[in-house]
């Protein structure tokens, strides 16, 4: 039985999409964190990865291996604003392009590269592991702590931000709002508490855990007033099915946040 978070399919979506998901969303392609609520939507995106390297206590001219960096917006800003030495990886060859380009475009040290998060291949330590929304693609997520730790130098970090179910929910609710999530997201969604234990296992020491529902709520208002927009669907039936499920999934994203089923939550690890 296939996976709703099937690499290939994973693959196949951010291959077709994301040359579209910068008129859709922005070059930062994860979820917005409003701190007086009338940022705008790139505003709110920019403090949400700000908000991740304020708790990893990232510190100037650190290395950075951004994991499921997407466009290599989040590995920019960090090169920017940090001085930080950033490698981003990804398995879309289209992302990597692009991310490439814009990291040549600001001239900036950031290098992307085609690999899978699952079988990371490095030759050489970094000072933090970042992933943003990315984690709950993985099929084998403690596989990936533990490769993760490995890569880390004495006393680096882990620095996440994903994707998550509320623990104990019955069939129920899960089948009512998560499963739409999944099915359409190409996600598997583990809990917060879960997540902890596997970073535990992996010689990690949480340091830092919490909840973003309430700061990052506002994301999926600005996603179901972009679905109004019928170009939008035209857009996404003219590049398959997929797009198409995505756009329909922001319904379920945005009542999964009002219930508190689904949770959005940041997690930081230091290596023990």
């Amino acid at each position: 039985m296939t996976r709703h978070n099937d690499k290939e399919k994973i693959r196949e979506f951010y291959d077709l999409v994301s040359s579209h998901f910068h008129e859709l969303w922005g070059e930062h392609l994860h979820h917005g964190y409003w701190i007086r609520g009338d940022e705008t939507k790139e505003r709110a995106q920019i403090q949400l990865i700000e908000h991740l390297a304020q708790m990893a206590d990232i510190q100037p001219g650190r290395t950075v291996l951004d994991v499921g960096c997407g466009t290599g917006a989040s590995s920019i800003y960090l090169a920017k604003r940090y001085n930080a030495e950033a490698t981003g990886i990804t398995i879309s060859p289209v992302q990597v392009s692009l991310a490439n380009q814009a990291a040549a475009r600001e001239n900036i040290n950031a290098t992307f590269l085609l690999m899978d998060a699952e079988s990371m291949r490095f030759e050489r330590l970094f000072d933090v592991v970042w992933s943003v929304e990315s984690v709950s693609h993985y099929q084998d997520i403690a596989r990936f702590f533990a490769s993760a730790s490995r890569l880390l130098k004495p006393n680096g970090s882990i620095a996440v931000i994903d994707w998550f179910k509320k623990p104990g929910l019955n069939s129920g609710e899960y089948k009512k709002e998560i499963l739409p999530i999944e099915k359409a997201m190409l996600v598997e969604l583990g809990t917060m508490p879960e997540y902890e234990a596997w970073l535990k296992s992996s010689n990690l020491k949480i340091v830092k855990s919490e909840i973003l529902n309430k700061n990052c709520a506002k994301t999926w208002d600005l996603g179901l007033d972009i679905i109004k927009n019928k170009s939008v669907w035209k857009v996404a039936a003219t590049n398959g099915p997929m797009f198409v499920h995505f756009l329909k999934a922001f319904r379920a994203m945005r009542a999964g946040f009002a219930s508190g089923k689904f949770v959005f939550g940041l997690l930081v690890a230091q290596k023990t």
